[in-house]
């Protein structure tokens, strides 16, 4: 599998989009890390002006969206964060000068205050991830696109796309039917919109109001709006420590199956991670009248080696879920990235990982992408209610 995973590497053509704040690492351990990138030939890409005015309360005012015709960097759609290969986050090896260089066995990290984040780094770059062409993306029904870099053929892909998972959700039931949680509980986010960002700020905090722990408050209160019981977990599975979050999550996870096993679906919520040229990007989408966070979900394939073998079960659920979405609103989510990544996604048939915004979208934007996300979701699961 690694070797497969590096053979990826060393023949993408693109520019491997990463946060500015590991890439040098990354190289480092590039024998460790699977990429890959494709190119993406026509991207419509939404660039902010170099200038910015504070208004009378002293936030900034909304910058100018420059289009960019031709852009020369690839689309990388994989989750770019630390930890973001599952196999890297068990190795612990590799994440020694992590802790270092991030600080990571410290002690509780606050959101910091804005007034110090003020540091030119580089650019925030609005942006609409859509255009995706290629063999490597599969049309569903309704127009939403998976992306397929596994040799899972396209045309299977497209069979069990059409096929409806294989549980039913209670509606109004008093036994829990969904699971949110998060693998990396203090992923954080641009505090506004601005039009720079200051790398001091390592976008990760306990301060659950402000990671991604608010981002499934808001998707849990539209499933439960919608009659379907929610639990929402936000037990720290990535922090004093990265390493090791997916095995400390998997017990999580795990331990609340064995107390409710009347929960179908288990939605691990994370934010990507998306830089260029030492840029932040900012995917939105305008949703009735205001800016979201664009989304991901990346459904797993197993490859042999992880002890999958109910993936297409996953994969069924992302479907359903992504032409919803894509029926909803449109670009709001990008391609399902079906790929042989784990995840802890062995542990129901109704397990996904979902990347909502990514470190350059504001805590504003994914909110908004969180709400939105969990109308769909429901709508979604009541298709398939009793």
């Amino acid at each position: 599998m690694k070797y497969k995973k590096l053979k990826k590497t060393l023949i993408s053509l693109g520019v491997i989009i990463t946060s500015p704040f590991i890439s040098s690492v990354i190289m480092k351990i590039v024998p460790n890390i699977s990429v890959t990138a494709n190119r993406l030939a026509n991207t419509t890409i939404g660039e902010t002006s170099g200038n910015v005015a504070l208004n009378d309360e002293n936030t900034l005012q909304e910058p100018t969206i420059v289009q960019e015709t031709t852009p020369n960097w690839s689309d990388n759609i994989l989750s770019n964060g630390l930890g973001w290969d599952y196999s890297l986050d068990d190795t612990s090896d590799s994440f020694d000068f992590f802790d270092e260089k991030f600080n990571l066995t410290a002690g509780e990290e606050p959101y910091p205050d804005v007034d110090t984040l003020t540091n030119h780094s580089g650019n925030v770059i609005q942006t609409i991830l859509n255009n995706y062409s290629g063999t490597q993306y599969v049309t569903l029904s309704s127009g939403a696109l998976v992306k397929n870099v596994t040799s899972v053929s396209n045309n299977t892909l497209l069979n069990e796309s059409k096929n409806l998972p294989e549980f039913t959700i209670d509606l109004n039931s008093d036994e829990p039917q969904v699971l949110i949680m998060h693998t990396h509980t203090t992923e954080s986010f641009e505090p506004f919109e601005r039009t720079y960002y200051d790398s001091s700020f390592s976008y990760r905090t306990t301060d659950n109001s402000k990671n991604v722990v608010m981002v499934g408050d808001m998707i849990a209160q539209e499933l439960e709006n919608a009659g379907i019981k929610t639990i929402h977990n936000s037990t720290v599975h990535d922090y004093p420590s990265y390493t090791g979050s997916y095995e400390r999550s998997a017990v999580t996870v795990q331990s609340i199956l064995d107390e409710y096993p009347s929960i179908k679906v288990v939605l691990d919520i994370h934010r990507d991670a998306l830089s260029r040229d030492g840029d932040l990007l900012q995917p939105v989408v305008e949703i009735d009248g205001k800016k979201s966070a664009q989304i991901m979900i990346i459904s797993g394939c197993d490859d042999g080696t992880m002890n999958m073998p109910n993936y297409m079960q996953n994969f069924r659920l992302a479907s359903l879920l992504q032409n919803q979405i894509y029926s909803d609103y449109g670009d709001f989510a990008r391609p399902i990235l079906f790929d042989y990544r784990k995840y802890n996604q062995d542990l129901t048939t109704g397990s996904l990982l979902i990347e909502v915004g990514t470190h350059g979208s504001t805590l504003e934007q994914v909110r908004y992408a969180g709400q939105l996300l969990g109308k769909s979701i429901a709508k979604a699961l009541v298709s398939i209610s009793t």
